[in-house]
């Protein structure tokens, strides 16, 4: 078990959107569609049958039909593919770290292929919070950096750089990390 500092506690009790009800400013979904203000915080994890396949320069990086999506309130889902389904060995842990309110404290990993090297393309929880065990051995990855698809479909990413979201057909908003979101 990891220990949530206080800080982040309180962090968690600022929010103003949680997924109760969505906001009149959020677009109502139609069919087939979700809306990211549906989505809970703290954010929810399913498991995703969907065939997940990040790629760089047609060299396949994650390939998985195991994801797990990571859904919070005004945020594009996150997916995260089994430690199992990733060529482990094209990645290098970086320096950089950062800690989720929810999920802890965030390695991040860089890509190297030969000559190639792209800083930070993925992130992983070696030790995510209590509720977050699941992540523990699974990696998501930016779609800004790399090619990601589900089920063929390119995913968009998530406005800023510093989010992970992955924007597909489904999805309805406005997202966060959009100029004028830093609140939600």
């Amino acid at each position: 078990m990891t220990q949530i500092p206080k800080a982040l506690l309180r962090a968690r009790e600022r929010w103003k959107y949680t997924g109760a009800k969505r906001p009149d400013f959020a677009t109502a979904p139609g069919p087939d569609e979700e809306s990211v203000w549906d989505y809970p915080r703290p954010p929810r994890m399913e498991r995703d049958s969907r065939l997940v396949a990040v790629r760089h320069a047609d060299i396949s990086i994650a390939e998985t039909r195991r994801a797990t999506r990571v859904l919070e309130t005004a945020s594009p889902p996150t997916f995260y593919v089994p430690r199992e389904d990733v060529r482990v060995e094209c990645l290098e842990r970086s320096e950089r770290r950062t800690i989720c309110e929810w999920k802890g404290h965030a390695v991040y990993w860089s890509l190297r292929l030969g000559e190639t090297f792209l800083e930070d393309v993925a992130w992983s929880y070696p030790e995510p919070f209590d509720g977050y065990e699941s992540l523990a051995d699974y990696f998501s990855f930016y779609p800004a950096r790399l090619d990601c698809t589900v089920d063929g479909e390119r995913v968009r990413p998530q406005a800023s750089g510093f989010y992970g979201g992955w924007v597909t057909g489904e999805l309805v908003g406005p997202f966060k990390g959009e100029p004028g979101t830093e609140d939600w």
